[in-house]
């Protein structure tokens, strides 16, 4: 596969190609798409009419594009099929824009985040014990509903593939669908992440047809401990039935579960009861001290406990009905190690044979500042929702020149340069979590503390 990608790169990477390719993966105006993205949709056949700019485009992407069919052994045709859907086209224009920007890395960094996680309102009706927003009221400089949709077709102008509309709880957001219908239309793929509690038949129907299309509803554990982490009694219950009324609709559905000393031993009973609701993923959330996470920062599990949490899950994945995940890096270090064929991303676990390291390498572990970034309610802009670190702000920055050329980014994206993780074998596929680095030291370049290779750093961290 390694082979593959560098053959790939070098087509698309030689300088005249690669300056071609720099010069046409911009915004067109009069097509109201990246170029990139336009010339794609003329390949498979899903646009007809396009400026005369977007259809030079065509011609020099459209080599590409088939010696990349001949290169993964595949043909025109199959591509075409593939690429009819706009969220595919998007990440391909995505992938070529980033080949040609930055070249190929280990890991890889696209010409736009693949995704970014939008806290679009910090009001919630819940109270939760780990929540790294700290959530209840919204902020006095929310982003408003003009604002918000000038930030979107910012997002769409950057060649983002996926939105993730967060919060607080997003349901509270009275122009929610609003949002989410808006940036469906422009063909990115729209996720919410919600605790679920307000999801009624008629919402999850909404969500439907208003470009939802994927749920991340959060269950920490079974009714008394699930109750107790959210603060409300009665939000177990009414979790489960909003993930009934989403799977019933339709909608594809991960179950997360921030898991602590408190709920550690229920993992699999949650995972039993996720199968039994036939949703599609069950994701385990690292914890990360921040927001109110700081006030039971003791609860946060050893390396220990990680690494077996970890080893169990991908054990457990041949076996289940579902897709089970964490957003812990280390899951593709553990994967590695038990070299089973899958590799763990925070996006789908990919079956990989015999091609496994060499792909891991390239899809990369911790992804702030690489993979994605955050936006907060106000408008401010962090490596990722657990990483209160602003490099900007949506009122003010350029999207495009933040991506290309902000200094935390680009140090984030450098795994050589990581202190005790920068010297791990394994610092390409895994990277260790720069927000847990972050939120425990005060410097994302430190060791994450919750890999069983940092044990000692843990310790003191700890200060056992």
């Amino acid at each position: 596969m390694l082979d593959k990608i560098s053959l790939f790169s070098s087509l698309v990477g030689n300088p005249i190609t690669r300056k071609s390719i720099k010069s046409f993966a911009c915004y067109c105006e009069d097509c109201k798409k990246n170029r990139l993205e336009v010339a794609i949709e003329l390949f498979v056949g899903a646009r007809k009419d396009a400026c005369w700019k977007c259809r030079l485009a065509e011609k020099i992407v459209e080599p590409i594009l088939i010696r990349g069919a001949e290169t993964f052994n595949t043909t025109p045709e199959e591509l075409k099929e593939k690429f009819k859907d706009a969220y595919w086209r998007k990440g391909l224009a995505n992938v070529i824009k980033g080949i040609a920007e930055f070249g190929i890395r280990r890991p890889f960094v696209p010409g736009a985040p693949f995704q970014v996680v939008w806290d679009i309102t910090y009001s919630c009706n819940l109270h939760c014990k780990h929540c790294y927003a700290t959530a209840g009221k919204p902020l006095e400089d929310e982003l408003t509903t003009e604002e918000a949709l000038e930030t979107i077709d910012n997002l769409d102008r950057l060649g983002v593939t996926i939105i993730a509309f967060s919060g607080g709880e997003p349901l509270v957001r009275k122009d929610l669908f609003e949002l989410t219908r808006y940036a469906s239309e422009k063909g990115i793929y729209v996720a919410l992440a919600t605790n679920g509690t307000m999801i009624s038949d008629d919402i999850a129907k909404k969500m439907k047809e208003n470009g939802v299309n994927y749920l991340q509803i959060s269950l920490d554990g079974l009714r008394e401990t699930h109750d107790s982490f959210r603060g409300i009694r009665g939000a177990f219950d009414r979790t489960v039935e909003g993930i009934k009324n989403a799977v019933k609709n339709g909608l594809f559905v991960n179950v997360s579960m921030t898991v602590t000393k408190l709920n550690y031993e229920e993992v699999p009973a949650v995972i039993d009861l996720c199968e039994k609701l036939g949703v599609n993923w069950f994701m385990h959330y690292n914890f990360i001290p921040t927001g109110r996470g700081r006030e039971i920062v003791e609860l946060d599990l050893s390396p220990e406990h990680r690494e077996k949490l970890l080893k169990m899950l991908y054990e457990k994945n041949f076996s289940s009905r579902i897709s089970l995940l964490s957003t812990a890096p280390q899951f593709a270090r553990v994967a590695l190690q038990c070299n089973g064929g899958i590799i763990p991303t925070h996006f789908y676990n990919l079956n990989a044979g015999d091609r496994f390291r060499q792909l891991a390498e390239f899809i990369g572990g911790c992804g702030a500042g690489r993979f994605y970034f955050a936006i907060k309610a106000n408008g401010d802009i962090t490596p990722c929702v657990f990483f209160p670190l602003v490099v900007g702000n949506v009122r003010v920055d350029d999207l495009e020149e933040l991506w290309r050329n902000n200094e935390i980014f680009e140090s984030l994206r450098d795994k050589d340069k990581l202190e005790g993780c920068g010297n791990c074998d394994y610092r390409y596929v895994c990277g260790g979590c720069r927000a847990r680095a972050y939120n425990y030291f005060g410097d994302y370049f430190k060791p994450d503390p919750g890999c069983i290779r940092n044990k000692a750093v843990w310790e003191k961290a700890i200060k056992v």
